[in-house]
Order: C-alpha cells, then structure tokens, then sequence
C-alpha cells in the first residue's frame, strides 16, 4: 500500500510541476508573443482558470506527501519525503503571498480596465513563478529519490 501512496504522490506532483514548468517556460512565452490585447487576455483566462484548479492541486499534493512521510517514517528515504514536504509548504506561501495577489488583480483585467503598471506586474509575476517552479521541481525531485 505504500508503494502504492509513492507512485501516487510522486506523479501527482510530477504532473503539477509539469504543468507549471509549461506555464512558465511556454504559455507565457506564447502569450508575450501574441499580437495587440491577445496575450494579456490569454494571461487572464489562465489565471481564472488555472487560479481555480492550482490551489487544489497544491494543497492535494502536499497532503499526499505528508501521508507518504507519516505511513513510511520507518523506511529509507523518510528525510527526504519530509524535506519534499517543507518545499511544497514553501511553495503554497509564496503563491498566497506573492503570486496569489498578482493574480487575482490580472484575472480580471481587459484592455478597457487594466492598470498602466499591467506588464510589469506580469513580469513581477513571472519571475516569483520562476522561484515557485525551481522550489517544486527540488521537491519533485526529492521525492523521486526518495521513491527509488
């Protein structure tokens, strides 16, 4: 059953870095290249719908990891389960503190309403999630390791 919650866990962070390593090293990249109003749209609608889903998964991700440190303290690997466990928590802090903010002003800019500082509060943004992804992926890591 163990081994079971591990291969859980790690994917379902696996997915989670994924898909946060492409927001920030695609998706945006895309959108910035975009024409006239269209990226910052794009921005937007993903911050809508991904500021929806994302805590969830974080959250989910994070209680999985520490089930995983509680059910295998005995085993091998527990430091670095614990270790994973301390970055996500890292990372839910900075995204209520930082990123969470940002983003709830930018999901609900259009061109008519945006302020005129919106591009650098993007590449505020983009570069706290930079951050963000670097801690994840360490915990993503970790717990790879800790896995094999």
């Amino acid at each position: 059953m163990l081994n079971a919650l591990e291969v859980f866990t790690t994917v379902t962070v696996g997915l989670m870095v994924g898909v946060e390593f492409s927001v920030a090293f695609v998706l945006n990249r895309i959108f910035n290249a975009l024409p006239g109003d269209a990226g910052q749209l794009g921005r937007a609608h993903g911050a809508r719908m991904l500021g929806a889903a994302m805590p969830v998964w974080y959250i989910t991700s994070l209680v999985l990891v520490a089930v995983w440190a509680v059910a295998g303290r005995h085993h091998p690997g527990t430091g670095l389960t614990v270790t994973a466990g301390a970055l996500l928590i890292v990372s839910v802090i900075m995204s209520v503190v930082l990123l969470v903010p940002i983003n709830n002003r930018s999901k609900a800019w259009t061109p008519e309403n945006r302020p005129a500082d919106w591009k650098q509060q993007m590449s505020r943004w983009d570069r706290y999630h930079y951050v963000r992804v670097a801690v994840i992926v360490a915990a993503f890591a970790l717990l790879v390791v800790a896995l094999v």
